[in-house]
Order: structure tokens, then sequence, then C-alpha cells
């Protein structure tokens, strides 16, 4: 049967990448380093160090987890060679359409490992915290803030991550004017770093009576969660610290006592706050961490174009500083301008289907550093 062929032919094009993945994850160490974790957990004494035997547990299972998935990788794509030549044996048409389902899951599987593969930064294992707000666009934009918390946070729930709200300020009339948002899953920042920068909005607004087509802005700024002591002195008098009510969809979680926390890093106008913990001291301690961390992915920065890339907040938040662009009217389509990937079913993306445009930023981002070292 010609479709037989057709699938024979396509999963031999993946032969290539799949040595190619295996190689890039380097496998047989990885196993190494399961059996010397393994071996430490079982030393006397192991569990008495809640922070050691916390990070060796989470190595552990990160580890497992990527070896089970090429495994399984490897598993699929031995299935569907049985199933072709079942195919070719039986001449059966009525198994057509089950080795198409199972060639597409190994396919996507396949790029999402591959996916992973590109994810090289020193902490792109680390939680994200990620972090809108509302610019330009008044009402609108406050609307669309909450669209991209809910868009987020659908991606999360498919990931399987978990989020926890952080800090949040209502919108005016409708939305979100800023949110503050932890997400809790192994490379959460390594994929979420894709998201940082000026998302805009073209859709006719609710808002608007007279049903005019609208333009709205909002800012992305996404770092991840550095759970250990950083080596990063910060001189007291460089801060100013406020305290403020919380506020906001944090529900019963939220502390709504004048407890939430808000640190000014004078030298640099780094602002960062948090109004999730239980107690001032608590949401100091997280602010602090959060401060911390971004100053010390400053330090690592080397010219000027990087560190403004990477500091505070995006301040200029309106026309020509987008990465990407959401369209709902007169036609559907989202397009990122960096990598120019797009997608034309803008429901789907509102939905959390955005791993075609992380895919594509790492891809983008890892060629453009291949370039570097080879200048």
């Amino acid at each position: 049967m010609v479709e037989l062929d057709q699938f024979k032919y396509t999963l031999s094009t993946y032969d290539t990448t799949l040595v190619e993945v295996r190689d890039s994850l380097d496998l047989d160490n990885k196993v190494k380093r399961i059996d010397e974790l393994d071996k430490s957990m079982e030393e006397p004494g192991f569990w008495d160090d809640p922070e050691r035997s916390t990070k060796t547990v989470r190595e552990a299972k990160n580890l497992k987890d990527t070896v089970e998935t090429y495994r399984h990788l490897e598993q699929q794509y031995e299935d569907i060679q049985i199933m072709i030549e079942m195919g070719y044996e039986e001449n059966d048409p009525s198994m057509i359409p089950e080795i198409q389902e199972m060639l597409d899951e190994f396919i996507n599987s396949l790029e999402d490992i591959r996916t992973k593969t590109l994810l090289s930064g020193e902490y792109d294992n680390c939680n994200a915290i990620l972090k809108l707000n509302a610019g330009a666009g008044g009402t609108e934009a406050m609307d669309w803030c909450s669209m991209l918390y809910r868009m987020y946070q659908r991606w999360a729930d498919k990931k399987g991550y978990t989020t926890e709200v952080l800090d949040f300020l209502d919108g005016d009339e409708a939305g979100i004017k800023s949110i503050t948002v932890q997400i809790n899953g192994e490379n959460a920042f390594g994929y979420l770093k894709s998201e940082k920068g000026v998302h805009r909005l073209v859709r006719i607004s609710p808002f608007n009576a007279a049903g005019k087509r609208q333009t709205s802005f909002v800012s992305c700024d996404v770092m991840p969660d550095i759970e250990e002591d950083l080596d990063i002195e910060v001189n007291q008098d460089d801060l100013r610290i406020d305290t403020y009510r919380s506020s906001g969809a944090g529900g019963q979680h939220i502390n709504k006592t004048s407890s939430a926390i808000r640190i000014t890093h004078i030298p640099t106008g780094i602002v960062v706050q948090c109004q999730n913990e239980r107690s001032q001291f608590q949401n100091k301690d997280k602010a602090m961490q959060m401060l911390k961390a971004k100053l010390y992915l400053l330090k690592q920065q080397e010219n000027a174009e990087k560190l403004s890339d990477i500091r505070g907040d995006v301040k200029d938040i309106n026309f020509g500083n987008q990465i990407r662009s959401y369209v709902m009217q007169p036609y559907t389509l989202v397009k990122d301008h960096r990598t120019n990937a797009e997608n034309g079913n803008v429901n789907a993306v509102m939905d959390g289907d955005i791993d075609l445009f992380i895919s594509a930023y790492l891809k983008w981002i890892s060629l453009k550093s291949q370039e570097v070292k080879e200048q």
C-alpha cells in the first residue's frame, strides 16, 4: 500500500535525529549519575540534611524522567516499525489510521525532547517567576493582561506544572494591572525565558462603545527562581523597602494585612514585590531572593544591550517594542517577530498552546549563539 510506503519513508527520516537527540542528552552519563545519586540516598544520615536530600531527590527525578522519556521514544519508534511490517503482511487498510496516529505521536514526542536538548543555560532547569504588567491601552490592556495570565496558567497545567501567585494588583474596571506568579516544574525557566518582552493584542475591544479595533500591550518579565544562596552582596542603603496591603486574586492564600513587601534597588531601578507569604518577614525574604536573582543575572551580562534586556521591568510597553502580536480582527494570527513562527488558531494559543513559539525561540537563540562562536 502506498500509505505504508510513505509511513516507512517518513519514519526513516528521523533515524539520524533520534541518534542526535541521544547524543545531545548524553544519556550514558545521565544513567551513571542516576546510579551515583541512588547510592548516596542509601547512605546513613542522608535524610538528616533536608536541603541536601531535597536537591538530590529532585536531581535524580529529573534525570530519570529524561532517560525514561527517551527510552519511551525509542519504544514508539520500534512499535511503528512493527506495525508497518504487519501492515505489509496482512495488507489491511484498517491499520492505516492507527499507524498514522502512532507516527504523529512519535513526531510530537521527538519534537518535545529535541526542544529539551536546547536548554543549556545555567538556570534553565529552575522554576520560573513570571511578571505581567499592563501597558498602553487602559482597561483593554488590563483585560489583555488577565488573558495572558490565563494563557500561561493553561500552558503550565498542560505541562503538569504548579503555579503560585506571589503578587497581584486588580485592574481599575476589569482585568489585571500586574501579576507575579511562580511556575514550578522542571525547566520552567528554560522554556518561559522565550516569553520575556512586550505582547501586543489587536481586536475589536468589548470596552469600546464604538466597536472600534484597538491595540493594547502587556510586558512579560521572566526570571529563574534560584533556590541556592547566591553570592551577591546587597547594600541595605541601596534599598527602599515599602509595605502595603495585599489585594486581589490570591483568595484565602493572600494575606490581607499590610504585610506585603515592595523592594526597590535604587542603583538599578529594579522593583520586586511579594504578598503571598504568611508574614511580612516571609514576604521580605522571598522578595530579597527575587532581587538577588535579578542582580545575579545582571552581573552575568557583559554588554549594555544584554543588560537592558534583563534588568527590571520592561518600561516602554507600546508600539514598536513587541516580541509577539496576537491579532483577533480583522483576521486571526499569532506571530512572533523574532523567529517568524506563527499560528492562525488564536483560540488554541490563548488556551496555552505556545510550545511552537517556545521551540522556535530556543532554536533561534541556539543558532545565534553558534553564529557568535564561529565569528
